[in-house]
């Protein structure tokens, strides 16, 4: 089925031809890659208080800027590193922001160092299979949920920040964990046909 502007998800709510294709080819669509899970978890921090197409509008340069979002190049920025960043407009600019980014890199290392593989863990709290939603439409869409706020209190636990339970759920949206594509849009069958087969892995225990 081919997409429009009348079927595709109503959150696309922008002209912006940038934030269609997003939509089109990229959101929901499972990554299992473990760095670029990372990536996408910081620029979800960095949209805090601002719209998604902003930071897609500097993701290229923001990637430029951040070493191509390598975790073990940024766990070592210095502070010549922090005031080239804030000097850059291509990125946005906040002090929290970079220095969350730098922290959570240096977490995502701790996690590495520790044997715990970053992609593995996140799968594992929904057993390694993305979670097939079928909302009919956006307004049904939650912005958290219980498995959100108990990955980003576990997130936080190891050092995290710019995690909270809505960003969070935005990431795993975005990153296929959930297919919240309503169901009317052609994507829904697209991203769920996307998914790879996976071994069950034991998920952690979720709080209620």
């Amino acid at each position: 089925m081919q997409i429009t502007p009348q079927n595709r998800c109503a959150w696309v709510n922008s002209d912006d031809a940038l934030y269609a294709e997003y939509h089109d080819t990229e959101w929901g669509v499972p990554e299992y890659d473990s760095r670029a899970l990372w990536e996408k978890l910081m620029l979800d921090g960095f949209q805090a208080g601002l719209a998604w197409i902003t930071i897609l509008r500097k993701r290229d340069t923001m990637r430029a800027a951040f070493d191509g979002f390598e975790p073990a190049i940024i766990a070592k920025y210095t502070d010549t590193d922090r005031e080239r960043l804030m000097a850059n407009p291509g990125i946005i600019r906040s002090k929290l922001k970079v220095e969350a980014a730098i922290g959570n890199a240096q977490a995502y290392l701790a996690m590495q160092a520790a044997g715990e593989d970053f992609s593995n863990y996140l799968w594992a709290w929904i057993d390694g299979a993305p979670v097939q939603n079928t909302y009919q439409t956006h307004a049904e869409v939650p912005t958290k949920d219980a498995l959100s706020e108990a990955l980003s209190k576990d997130l936080k636990k190891r050092g995290f920040k710019f995690v909270g339970p809505t960003i969070v759920y935005a990431f795993m949206e975005a990153v296929g964990m959930l297919n919240n594509h309503t169901i009317g849009c052609p994507r829904h069958k697209a991203v769920q046909e996307a998914a790879a087969p996976t071994d069950t892995i034991e998920p952690p225990t979720i709080p209620t």
